[in-house]
């Protein structure tokens, strides 16, 4: 079994935190499905948001999912002007038997446009 870290981000339409529990957990469960994975795959989450989100912590949408016993944390994302607003990322650090060619990292909506090297 091998330890990845798989990424994903998605783009708020707006700041508040019924909008961030729905769009994370929509990003969260995308992540967990498309790689196959159990809870007890996960290792850690690490959670960023830009500046302009101040509605809610992005872990708290793992929390409702039933994510419990996994550590979590959140950060704030660099202030870059020209950045796409609103967006919420993730890097989780898992054990699979995916190589590192098969890991499907998730980006949804306008977020996409973040990474289309790398998002499925």
């Amino acid at each position: 079994m091998a330890v990845r870290a798989v990424r994903g981000a998605v783009q708020l339409e707006r700041d508040t935190a019924e909008h961030m529990d729905e769009q994370v957990s929509e990003l969260l469960t995308a992540v967990i499905e498309r790689n196959g994975l159990t809870g007890d795959d996960l290792i850690s989450i690490w959670f960023t948001a830009t500046p302009d989100l101040h509605s809610d912590f992005p872990a708290a949408a793992a929390r409702k999912l039933g994510i419990v016993d996994v550590p979590l944390i959140c950060a704030q994302e660099l202030d870059i002007a020209g950045a796409m607003p609103r967006v919420v990322r993730l890097l989780a650090h898992i054990e699979t038997e995916l190589p590192k060619s098969e890991i499907a990292h998730v980006y949804l909506g306008a977020a996409a446009t973040l990474r289309k090297d790398i998002a499925q």
